[in-house]
């Protein structure tokens, strides 16, 4: 099968397109042949070795984290998926979907959104499961709160905000001039351009700061929060100190694989409740394009690949 691997960490020029094996299931995984996969952030933080979870010694790998494709095989052992069936997943951080084919855990998969299509489908896995996680599992939002989402018009931002909304909290979300528009259409209530006007003279009293781009962003969030808020990242552990110092709490996360979350997600999206933007999409030959795509022009929403038989 087509994969694309890097053997060594730099630019992108290291990603390489090649063809390794199919992999073979264990008991409970199915194989998916890959129609989609998303493009994310963490997969050029690997490539150019500054992802302290991946080593030398690991590579080579392929990366990836978000699929959706049509399952082609299952073991016998998982009963809810068949062949035939098409599903997405976010897979474990030693699998790889920038390629044809992966065998992943039943348990991670859910059903494709009917709304999607295969390469929007992949591109909300791992944004999904991050903007979910950090605003209810982490930050404990609820109806009638209210969340300041750093960097509302990414990948993950851009869930943030509808998943907010869906939940009846107020949001208020910091974005660049170009992107006013499209992060108060996502739902958001208060949009903050953020290279013209200092968010805190704006946010007051916040319930949640869901912080996705961290230094002095993050440092200056701690007053935004009312007494017992909570400053949720993505960007590693905020300073417990600093937090104790106003009264709020602190959490970093890292995203976990999720098929029931994933199918909470999937059933918004088909109730037009929340939809995925993706801006660009990518055939795996142009890997090293997409990532040049990624690391210069900050796109809306998600980048992700069609993958061809």
């Amino acid at each position: 099968m087509k994969a694309v691997r890097i053997h060594k960490f730099g630019g992108p020029e290291v990603l390489r397109s090649e063809s390794i094996d199919r992999p073979l299931l264990k008991p409970g995984e199915v194989l998916v042949r890959i129609q989609g996969a998303g493009i994310n952030p963490v997969d050029a933080k690997i490539r150019a070795g500054s992802y302290p979870r991946v080593t030398q010694d690991q590579l080579p790998i392929v990366l990836g984290r978000d699929i959706c494709g049509l399952i082609k095989e299952d073991s016998g052992v998982h009963t809810e998926w068949r062949s035939g069936m098409e599903v997405f997943a976010l897979l474990e951080w030693s699998l790889g979907g920038y390629a044809q084919y992966v065998a992943v855990s039943g348990t991670l998969c859910a059903q494709k959104p009917r709304k999607l299509d295969a390469v929007a489908a992949a591109s909300v896995p791992l944004a999904g499961l991050t903007a979910w996680q950090g605003l209810f599992d982490h930050g404990k939002l609820t109806q009638g709160q209210s969340v300041l989402v750093h960097g509302g018009a990414g990948g993950v931002g851009h869930l943030a905000i509808q998943f907010a909304k869906v939940r009846g909290a107020r949001v208020l979300a910091t974005a660049a001039s170009e992107d006013l528009d499209f992060v108060a259409q996502l739902g958001a209530d208060v949009v903050i351009d953020y290279r013209k006007q200092r968010f805190e003279s704006v946010a007051r009293d916040i319930d949640v700061v869901f912080d996705l781009v961290g230094s002095d962003t993050r440092e200056r969030s701690w007053q935004v929060l009312k007494p017992g808020g909570v400053l949720v990242s993505t960007l590693g552990q905020p300073d417990e100190g600093r937090a104790a110092e106003h009264g709020v709490r602190a959490a970093g996360y890292v995203t976990a694989p999720s098929g029931a979350q994933l199918n909470e997600i999937r059933k918004l999206i088909d109730e037009g409740r929340v939809t995925p933007t993706v801006s660009a999409s990518f055939s795996l030959d142009a890997a090293a394009d997409a990532h040049r795509y990624l690391e210069g022009r900050h796109p809306r929403g998600k980048l992700a690949f069609a993958v061809e038989e």
